[in-house]
Order: structure tokens, then C-alpha cells, then sequence
């Protein structure tokens, strides 16, 4: 009789190919998410090496980084590097006979929300991609994860990995979520709890009411911001909500084979008696929403906070750290949250660019107009065609936002939407790290109802009193 065991480790069970002396694993890998940034150097060496793809059809290829967001899209490429990753990548595709969504297609999107629409990510698989925040797609219980360039190529000719096998940590959160608290805001209240190290070298299952009420597109929102509280992956266990947003889509299972799928799905759970390394508990009676301060996610406070002072931590280590975050950010300690003013607000990415986003923005903003200058870009083209089919399209036209194509975009600046040096944005992406959305940029981390709130009176706004 074999022992309790977790979710992860029943799906790193069932992957192990060869279980090596060193302690590491061979570990066999269904799916390959890419994308035109991490795909060229792979596809490179293979053709140096004179290798072909071990399973072509387990790729998915998608541009998203480098493509432009506005309706000249086609023409759009702002740069050089971009417009070589974006040709490379259509080029490699069709000479490797990988299937490929191009940029002016209906399903082109960001991968992480792409790969779910297509019924790509699927439970109990093991899914990489070039891309950190991978992660996201573990809100189906597969288990999910970034990888490197050279581990892109590795896959690709091998279909294989090898992995040194993850701590397990469970966090759980229980309970109903209060007026204006969202999956972003419970994300962010569990980062800052555990800090972006508490999941180093493990993989969080994510456990308990709060998540399982969640929709699908809230716990991939959970899941995609696992990254952040420093885990290799994060894992929500499949259940109804997840067998029926697969079924009917594209790449999913079909009648019978979905039905045997199914059966299969529902052993994804850990076991009563599994033994986690670390277990975390939290109330969502306690959170809030949440907005960060500094320059790492885990730099958050409740909207109703102040700005920290570096003298209240311990170590002059952590001193110096928050005193170059508040430098860089140009805050001051005891500056209430609510008194920060915004220069632009950007809503998309693929922590919160989905249809539920969009609707969370439109009920915010219908009939007000906004006051900053604000991006709300969908995160695929479906996502963009269903937004428009419910007419939150016009909603967000005359609320003064612009409506963009789909794309990374603002997220991460590798494209034409950036933030000036020193202006500061309410973001629902996923990360504020220094210069991430452009040189000497300034970002807070908010969810799509607080920074429809910040478009709407120009400054950080508690979405409750809207």
C-alpha cells in the first residue's frame, strides 16, 4: 500500500522516467508552451546539432512579448530585436511544422492565457514554457513551470527534463471574501505573508474554500502570481469548474476520451493524510484589497495602509533595501496609500487580462470617465471578441480608456506600451520590479477593480468606496 501523498507528488510520480543517483529525476514533459522571445536560440541549435523535435505535436507556439497592441498592429513592430523574434519565430514554426497561432489570428494572445482557451493545459500534465509565470496554468492541476532557453531546446529534442523534485507547501485560505476583494488581492495578501522567498524550492498547492470558490480564471490569477511568493509552480486540485471549462475547447479531449479523462482528473487530489513540508494558513475575512509600496511584490499593504519606514524593519540589510525602494518609487514614510497619485493605469497581462478582468473593470467604470490615461488590453483575441460581443467595449471607450489589441503590452516593456521615466502606474500585472514597465518606471501592483478606481479619480483608491 503506498503512502499519503500530495498532488504534486502524485503528477512528479507518474512523470519519473529515471530516478538518477545524483538525487535528480528524469522527468517527462506532455506539453510545450512558446513563445518569440526563449524559441529562437533553441530552434538554432537544433538545426546546428541536426536534431529534429522529439513530439512536434505537443507545441504550441504564439507571439506575445514583441507584438504591438494598437490597430496598426501589422506594421506596428516598434524595434528591430522585436520584429527578428516575430519573424524567427513564424519561420521556425513552419519549417519545424510546429502549429502556430500568428499575430493577426482570432487566438493569438498572451501563451498563459492562450494555452487554457485552446484546451492546451489540461490536469495531471506537466506543461513548460520559456516564461516565468508558467505557473498560471497549475489552476488546472497540471503541473506547470518557466524554464530556460537551453532547457527549451532540451525539451524539444528529448521531451524530457531533468528536475531535482520540489518541496511541498500548502497554503490555505478559507472562507468568503469581503466587498471588493478579489483573486489578485488574495494573491497579493499571501505574498506578503509568505515574502518572495517563502516558496523557494517548492511547488504550492493552494488549498481550501476560499480558492476552490474561486472561478477558473481567479485561480489562474492565484496560480500565475505563485512565481512570485518565489515557488517553482502553484497547483489548485481540478474539480467540476475545471472539467467544464475544458470541455468543448479545441485541443481538449473529445466525448468518450474526455469522459475517461475525466475519471482519471478526479484522482488528482491529495490524499486526507499527505504530509506537506510546510503548511500556511490565512483567514479571507482578513483580507482586504491590497496595493504594493516598493519594488518587490512582496512590498504590499492593504489600500487602507501608510508607506513603511525603513527604520521600523530589522537588519540593516532590510533598512537599506526599503529605503531604495522608497527612492526609487519617490514615496515618503507615512504617506497614506489612498494620497498617491497615479500618472497611468494599465489593465491586462496575464495575471488579470481575461473576460472576468474586463467585466470587473466594466462595472467599475460604466457611466464615469476617467482621468488618467489608461490601457485596458485583453489577453487574447477571444477575450477581446467576447468583451465586445457583451459591449464592454463601448463601456471602456466612453468611460476615456483605450481598447487595445492583445499582447503582453504595458506588463513588461518589450514593445511599444511603456511608462515614461518616474511616471507611476496602477498595474494588474505581476511584477514591480525596478524598470519593469520602462526605465526608472514607478509600479503598483492592484487588481482590475482598484485600478479601474485609480483611472477614475487619478489617485490609489480603496474600490470599496466606489
Amino acid at each position: 500500500m503506498t503512502s499519503p501523498r500530495t498532488l504534486y507528488d502524485k503528477i512528479w510520480d507518474s512523470h519519473v522516467v529515471e530516478e538518477q543517483q545524483s538525487g535528480n529525476s528524469l522527468i517527462y514533459i506532455d506539453r510545450h508552451i512558446i513563445h518569440e522571445v526563449t524559441s529562437p536560440q533553441a530552434f538554432e541549435g537544433l538545426r546546428t546539432a541536426g536534431r529534429s523535435l522529439r513530439r512536434v505535436e505537443t507545441i504550441l507556439a504564439v507571439p506575445d512579448h514583441n507584438v504591438p497592441t494598437t490597430a496598426d498592429r501589422e506594421t506596428r513592430v516598434d524595434s528591430i530585436e522585436s520584429k527578428t523574434q516575430l519573424d524567427a519565430l513564424e519561420r521556425n514554426c513552419k519549417e519545424f511544422n510546429v502549429d502556430y497561432i500568428p499575430m493577426m489570428d482570432a487566438r493569438q494572445g498572451i501563451v498563459h492565457i492562450v494555452g487554457p482557451e485552446q484546451g492546451f493545459t489540461l490536469p495531471g500534465t506537466t506543461l513548460v514554457c520559456g516564461d516565468s509565470h508558467t505557473s498560471t496554468h497549475g489552476a488546472f492541476g497540471a503541473l506547470a513551470f518557466g524554464i530556460g532557453t537551453s532547457e527549451v531546446e532540451h525539451v524539444m529534442a528529448t521531451q524530457t527534463l531533468i528536475l531535482k523534485r520540489s518541496k511541498n507547501l500548502r497554503i490555505d485560505v478559507s472562507g468568503p471574501l469581503g466587498s471588493g476583494v478579489t483573486a489578485k488581492d488574495v494573491a497579493l495578501a499571501v505574498i506578503g505573508k509568505i515574502g518572495t522567498a517563502g516558496g523557494t524550492g517548492s511547488v504550492i498547492e493552494f488549498t481550501g474554500s476560499t480558492f476552490t470558490n474561486l472561478s477558473m480564471e481567479g485561480r489562474m490569477t492565484v496560480c500565475n502570481m505563485a512565481i512570485e511568493g518565489g515557488a517553482r509552480a502553484g497547483l489548485i486540485a481540478p474539480d467540476d469548474k475545471t472539467y467544464d471549462y475544458i470541455k468543448g475547447k479545441p485541443k481538449a479531449p473529445k466525448e468518450a476520451e474526455f469522459e475517461v479523462a475525466v475519471k482519471y482528473w478526479n484522482s488528482l487530489k491529495s490524499d486526507p493524510e499527505a504530509k506537506y513540508d510546510n503548511e500556511v494558513f490565512i483567514n479571507a475575512f482578513d483580507i482586504v484589497p491590497q496595493v504594493t509600496w516598493g519594488t518587490s511584490p512582496e512590498d504590499v499593504l492593504p489600500i487602507t495602509g501608510i508607506i513603511p519606514d525603513p527604520m521600523n524593519f530589522k537588519g540593516l540589510d532590510k533598512k537599506a533595501s526599503i529605503k531604495r525602494a522608497l527612492d526609487y518609487m519617490g514615496l515618503k514614510p507615512g504617506t497614506k496609500l489612498t494620497d498617491i497619485k497615479v500618472d497611468k493605469v494599465f489593465i491586462g497581462s496575464c495575471t488579470n487580462g481575461r473576460i472576468e478582468d474586463m467585466r470587473a473593470v466594466a462595472a467599475v467604470v460604466k457611466g464615469r470617465r476617467i482621468v488618467v490615461q489608461a490601457l485596458i488590453v485583453p489577453g487574447s483575441g477571444l477575450v477581446k471578441l467576447q468583451a465586445e460581443h457583451e459591449g464592454l467595449d463601448q463601456i471602456f471607450i466612453d468611460a476615456g480608456f483605450e481598447w487595445r489589441e492583445p499582447g503582453c503590452s504595458m506588463c513588461l516593456a518589450m514593445n511599444a506600451d511603456k511608462i515614461l521615466p518616474q511616471e507611476r502606474c496602477a498595474s494588474t500585472s505581476n511584477r514591480n520590479f525596478e524598470g519593469r514597465q520602462g526605465p526608472k518606471s514607478r509600479t503598483h501592483l492592484v487588481s482590475p477593480a482598484m485600478a479601474a478606481a485609480a483611472a477614475l479619480r487619478g489617485y490609489l483608491t480603496d474600490i470599496r468606496e466606489l
